[in-house]
């Protein structure tokens, strides 16, 4: 795999250098040379962990003759340093790796911040220079074929695992690069790892699951960082697995654990600024690809319209998520997005396609502190006129805040008896009329919810 090196130190810089400076000259220094040793046509042949071997191998050898310049803790640093850097995300490895930090965030090649247990907090990582933060960037966008330079500075792309990135480069970043990564779990959260956290309570898990197994149509609501795609992560779990499930997104990054799953990923333009492909086209497509449901990622254009018209044409059951501060603003969203789309169609029309598409809307926030929360379980009954007739099931209410500045509060039930219940009990999934009674709900009793209850 590799060719013959030069295993001649390089020359020490003048000067006296600092230990870090020094590390780093090192670093880039074995690392050039290792990728110029590098027999590109044998490395596609080897697996990934044969070729992590090799590659500890190779910097192993590099090191040897700088022994005197190295301790036995750096040596191990710089070995695994310029692995990541050769094979994965470099200074971002070691990151990716820490299972408590949910979300990354960098702001030039200086200054890298992380998010951990609901709090930021800034790092020690910086990248060389902003040029081998934007190739860092580019590697993670051409692996999913979008591209980042100046004639298309900004991009949505995600990692192996399912993260979202996001990034935005100069002219339009003043300061170097802005990189956001938000985490997601390699195994996807449960309603019993939710309800052990206190984002919901076992009632609100157990009329919700009925609503997706009696294929009522769902919209998830909410912030940037509230929790959407994991709460819409787990509904999907409760999808009987003999449905043929459609997923529609703009960064595939839904983990439906179904077997029947089609997925598709939206698709920017080219370098000639053709051959884009939007989730409005998607949606349009699955409709001709015998879907017993589609989940659209998230709605945020023209493709609200379509959506709601497959909801209402034989497609029962599809789930979305949309910004939006509550509920009821959810529903105002949608009207603003189809009469956006360029339909010209009277607000009366749209409101009755509205009600009569979307069943339950569900509103999940992030609370100071950090903590997440479903905080707002609405079901929308039908139009009255000008308006959209809705009522909260469930709702959080929050008390104030503790010594931490965590969230204080409680759930509770409206004693509102959803409309819906006949509905669902004609599919089989029917509910005691006192799961709604008006009552505070307990989250610290932990129901036997579970992944296999969707049975």
């Amino acid at each position: 795999m590799f060719q013959t090196l030069d295993l001649r130190p390089a020359s020490l810089s003048a000067g006296t250098e600092s230990t870090e400076e020094r590390f780093v000259r090192l670093k880039k220094e074995i690392h050039k040379q290792l990728v110029s040793g590098l027999h590109m046509p044998s490395v596609g042949s080897v697996d990934d962990y044969e070729l992590r071997r090799e590659l500890r191998r190779g910097i192993e050898q590099l090191c040897e003759d700088r022994t005197e310049l190295l301790s036995q803790d750096e040596r191990m640093r710089l070995v695994n340093e310029v692995v990541d850097e050769t094979l994965g995300l470099g200074p971002l490895e070691p990151l990716l790796r820490d299972p408590t930090i949910t979300d990354i965030l960098i702001n030039g090649p200086r200054t890298v911040y992380v998010e951990r247990r609901g709090r930021l907090e800034r790092t020690s990582v910086t990248f060389h220079d902003e040029q081998h933060l934007l190739e860092i960037v580019q590697r993670i966008a051409s692996k999913v074929g979008r591209r980042l330079d100046e004639s298309s500075p900004m991009v949505d792309a995600r990692l192996a695992d399912g993260s979202r990135v996001n990034a935005v480069i100069r002219p339009l970043a003043l300061d170097g690069a802005l990189v956001s990564i938000r985490r997601f779990s390699a195994k996807p959260l449960l309603a019993a790892d939710l309800i052990a956290r206190k984002s919901v309570t076992p009632e609100i898990i157990e009329f919700l699951s009925a609503c997706v197994r009696a294929r009522l149509n769902i919209v998830i609501s909410g912030g940037t960082g509230s929790g959407k795609t994991t709460f819409l992560n787990m509904l999907s779990g409760y999808i009987p697995d003999d449905e043929r499930v459609a997923t529609i997104e703009d960064a595939a990054e839904l983990q439906l654990q179904q077997p029947h799953v089609a997925r598709m990923e939206t698709r920017p333009t080219n370098l000639e600024g053709r051959g884009e492909i939007t989730t409005r086209d998607l949606v349009r497509n699955a409709l001709r690809m015998r879907p017993d449901r589609i989940v659209v990622g998230e709605c945020r254009g023209a493709e609200a319209f379509d959506m709601l018209q497959a909801m209402m044409t034989g497609h029962e059951g599809g789930m979305t998520t949309i910004h939006s501060n509550d509920t009821r603003e959810a529903v105002s969203r949608l009207e603003m997005l189809i009469g956006m789309g360029g339909h010209e169609l009277s607000m009366w029309f749209i409101r009755r396609q509205i009600a009569s598409a979307i069943d339950i809307v569900v509103q999940c926030a992030r609370l100071s502190g950090g903590i997440r929360r479903v905080v707002q379980v609405s079901e929308v009954t039908g139009a009255e006129g000008e308006v959209i007739a809705m009522h909260d099931l469930f709702v959080f209410e929050q008390t104030g805040v503790d010594e931490n500045k965590v969230a204080q509060g409680h759930f509770r039930a409206t004693g509102i008896r959803p409309a819906c219940l006949e509905r669902l009990a004609a599919q089989g999934v029917g509910l005691d009329a006192n799961l709604f009674e008006r009552r505070t709900l307990e989250t610290t009793r932990l129901a036997s919810i579970s992944h296999a209850s969707k049975r």
